[in-house]
């Protein structure tokens, strides 16, 4: 680990696909601060990143409050000097229909899905723009780019995810910055979010799905590219899933 391992911030940082591109990048040298709600778990976790080479701290932080996001940036800064990357990886799911699905339960969804990514790109932005560098990846899913029966809440904020991705990249190309900017879409990827829950555990056995690890080293490569070169958009899925129906 030097000095110009790459610094960052990971939501949603102590499980599953949060979790497992802390390690990867922590074979980087990478230090970062980890996000989430509850940090049970995440001093082990703080020491697999240690194992695989890196620095990783803890913040206990609901990602639908911004000023505690910008608290997350400020400690990142004042620790290690910088901002390299955001991962927004926080988020919650729904299964539910339209004519009968809990109203704050969707509520939740939709504050945890969009405006935590929003308030978390907020919170870095300046520094990133400050330095005229670092990459924010927006973990979203294919079911922002196809609509099944089930989840109709929980999809709508996925496209939602797309379509700021996008606009966040081109406001950032309009202003001559250098910070680049990559959504992540997986299909079914085998998580604590899918295997707890009852709805969508069949599912994992119906087609061998992704692991969290498969998708943490998709993040990474699209980070090492050389600075001229943005991978935009990663879309990647089982070999054999077809669209569920919850």
């Amino acid at each position: 680990m030097t000095s110009q391992a790459p610094v960052g911030v990971i939501t949603g940082g102590l499980k599953g696909i949060g979790a497992a591109t802390a390690i990867e990048l922590g074979r980087l040298g990478a230090r970062m601060l980890l996000v989430a709600r509850s940090l049970a778990g995440g001093e082990d976790l703080c020491e697999r990143v240690r194992q695989a080479g890196g620095k990783a701290l803890l913040e206990s932080v609901d990602v639908r409050d911004p000023h505690a996001l910008e608290r997350v940036a400020a400690r990142t800064v004042e620790e290690f000097g910088r901002i390299d990357f955001l991962l927004a990886n926080a988020g919650i799911a729904d299964q539910s229909r339209v004519s009968t699905g809990d109203p704050e339960r969707w509520r939740a969804v939709v504050e945890t899905n969009l405006l935590g990514v929003f308030y978390s790109s907020r919170a870095v932005l300046p520094q990133m723009l400050a330095q005229d560098s670092g990459h924010i990846f927006i973990m979203s899913s294919v079911s922002g780019r196809e609509s099944y029966v089930g989840e109709p809440v929980y999809i709508a904020t996925k496209w939602g995810q797309v379509g700021f991705t996008h606009a966040l990249r081109l406001e950032l190309l309009d202003a001559g910055s250098n910070v680049r900017v990559t959504i992540v879409e997986p299909g079914l990827v085998d998580t604590p979010l899918t295997r707890d829950n009852p709805a969508v555990r069949p599912l994992l056995d119906q087609a061998e799905p992704l692991t969290a690890e498969d998708v943490a080293r998709a993040v990474v490569y699209a980070f090492e590219q050389p600075e001229r070169v943005l991978v935009s958009e990663i879309t990647m899925r089982p070999l054999h899933q077809v669209l569920p129906r919850l």
